[in-house]
């Protein structure tokens, strides 16, 4: 879990609602009316944006935000120098056994595709390929966010312009004064807290999480690429070592 996600969304909540506890009482904040607008309007707004099955797909992206945890580099490149060595004194065909031990399913994939013959090009191909691809799905996550960021402050004006033109209308009864005006400042609210403490910071996240898998995937590649080609294990290591940044590297070969 990414503790960063989780405690920026509690303290950012927290602290909104202890400023709103201090002042005056939390059921002042709370108008139903202006939840189906905001909740409801950027929902269906959403949906004419988005086609259905990308916009359900959304609660899938943001749990990227919360429980993804990308390798680091520090775990592939031991991996990837143990994996050579194997390849090198039994050959490429006895990797087949590490196979199961392999958790992601992209370097499994890839290291199949070694096993199997195929061509270093071929192979790299299929991998970038696949890389595309997750871009672009991670890419339609955030898309998704950052309109759900538009229309939630949108879908507060709206509400707040609804509010203010039911104030008006009755005017002469000072006793529907309060619930419009409510309706008229909360949507606003509402569209602020959705926007700005949800959806723009989610939005952020996914972009930075799609940025590590791509480059851990491409470091992958690389890693495959050198043990199809029977590059040496400290060749790999530097090949890989490129990947880290220069005062986190450190060698196994001494």
């Amino acid at each position: 879990m990414d503790l960063a996600t989780v405690i920026g969304i509690v303290v950012a909540f927290a602290l909104v609602f202890l400023s709103i506890v201090m002042g005056s009482g939390l059921g002042v904040f709370v108008d139903y009316p202006s939840i189906m607008i905001v909740m409801g309007g950027t929902l269906g707004a959403t949906m004419i944006n988005h086609p259905l099955k990308e916009v359900f797909s959304v609660f899938n992206v943001a749990k990227h935000c919360f429980f993804t945890k990308p390798w680091n580099s520090s775990e592939i490149i031991p991996m990837f120098i143990e994996l050579a060595n194997k390849a090198r004194k039994e050959g490429i065909l006895a990797l087949e056994s590490e196979l199961g031990n392999i958790d992601d399913e992209f370097l499994a994939k890839g290291l199949q595709l070694a096993i199997d013959g195929i061509e270093p090009d071929s192979i790299r191909e299929i991998l970038e390929t696949e890389v595309e691809y997750l871009e672009e799905r991670h890419r339609t996550g955030g898309e998704i966010m950052n309109t759900m960021a538009t229309f939630f402050p949108a879908m507060g004006m709206i509400g707040t312009l609804i509010g203010l033109v039911q104030m008006l209308q009755t005017m002469s009864d000072p006793s529907t004064i309060g619930p419009a005006m409510a309706v008229a400042l909360l949507t606003t609210f509402y569209g602020a807290i959705g926007a700005n403490l949800l959806c723009i910071p989610m939005a952020g996240k996914l972009r930075k999480r799609s940025k590590e898998e791509t480059a851990i995937k491409e470091m992958i590649i690389c890693g495959i690429m050198a043990i199809a080609g029977g590059d040496n294990p400290r060749i790999i290591e530097q090949k890989l070592l490129v990947f880290v940044p220069p005062n986190s590297r450190q060698s196994a070969f001494k």
